[in-house]
């Protein structure tokens, strides 16, 4: 038996990442599939940064948080489409034991930042419907940045310690990972030495990271909505639901690909479907984001043709 320990740097392993199928076919069609969506994700998260860096009265917290969900967004697909095209397609299928560990960073802690994103923008979206005359005052540009570097900085520092206590683990052959990226179960399947203390403490992580913001977010709308039923007019209502639609929308397209990835029994769960609800989550849940925040977003709308206009006016 081969085994890899970081106290024995002297050895060199790589991890094989087994993908999808072996059917040419089914791997051209996902292919295909997952780099439509790469790009439309990146694409689309770009545009939207951009309209929002170039439109002034898009300079307001709702669309600096966005910008901060859309450039993790970018981040987020980033990490796991590009080497999982190049598993299926050119069937390079090795990747290095740091690089897996460093993908599994990324991906934890880019996940974990939008739970708490989501959350705080809950939260400013309770402050602009219930209290809208004190809005500027109570939402400022510091308590802004606080948050959204507080969400950032959290999430990175809790999983960098999830990932030091895998760097210490012993790993045996055959290194092979039933999956199509470096996830954390597959890791743990992989090592031969105690892994409880690692559960324990990645399940904490994860939990405080993911249940924490969504009751937070719960209790935002559950405010929201008191809020809203003390609203009289019809057209007050209509006004205060278009301001946290699309967030809403992203929240339970979010959590719901995390739901179907995570707390589906795997007992009764084959790895096939495991693998695809995975490609939702990982794949398929940005590119959604996007299109929400740009399709449901009257002032996107508003500012992407007023930089149309401003390009067609400047070429004549």
């Amino acid at each position: 038996m081969v085994i890899l320990s970081w106290e024995n740097q002297t050895v060199r392993v790589e991890f094989v990442l087994q993908g999808f199928s072996s059917i040419r076919q089914l791997n051209i069609f996902l292919f295909m599939i997952i780099l439509v969506f790469y790009i439309l994700t990146v694409s689309g998260n770009i545009l939207i940064v951009l309209l929002v860096l170039v439109s002034h009265h898009l300079h307001t917290p709702m669309y600096f948080f966005l910008v901060n969900l859309s450039f993790l967004e970018i981040w987020y697909t980033s990490n796991v489409s590009p080497k999982t095209l190049l598993i299926i397609i050119a069937e390079q299928k090795t990747i290095s034991v740091a690089g897996c560990l460093a993908q599994f960073y990324f991906f934890g802690s880019l996940a974990a930042t939008e739970c708490l994103l989501l959350a705080v923008m809950s939260y400013d979206r309770y402050l602009a419907i219930s209290q809208p005359l004190h809005y500027c005052v109570l939402m400022t540009g510091s308590l802004c940045i606080r948050l959204a570097a507080g969400s950032w900085f959290c999430c990175f520092l809790l999983t960098a310690s999830t990932v030091v206590l895998l760097c210490r683990l012993t790993f045996c052959g055959p290194y092979e990972i039933d999956h199509f990226f470096c996830d954390f179960t597959p890791l743990i399947h992989l090592s031969c030495s105690d892994t409880s203390v690692t559960e324990i403490i990645a399940f904490a992580t994860s939990s405080a990271v993911t249940l924490v913001p969504f009751l937070l977010i719960i209790a935002s709308y559950s405010c929201i909505l008191s809020a809203i039923l003390r609203i009289p007019s019809g057209t007050g209502w209509k006004r205060a639901f278009s301001t946290c639609s699309s967030h809403l929308t992203v929240v339970m397209v979010f959590y719901g690909a995390l739901i179907a990835t995570y707390l589906v029994p795997s007992a009764n769960t084959s790895q096939l479907l495991r693998k695809g609800a995975s490609l939702l989550y990982t794949v398929l849940t940005p590119t959604l984001n996007s299109i929400i925040y740009s399709l449901r977003n009257t002032d996107i709308h508003e500012a992407l043709k007023k930089c149309l206009r401003k390009k067609s006016d400047f070429l004549r």
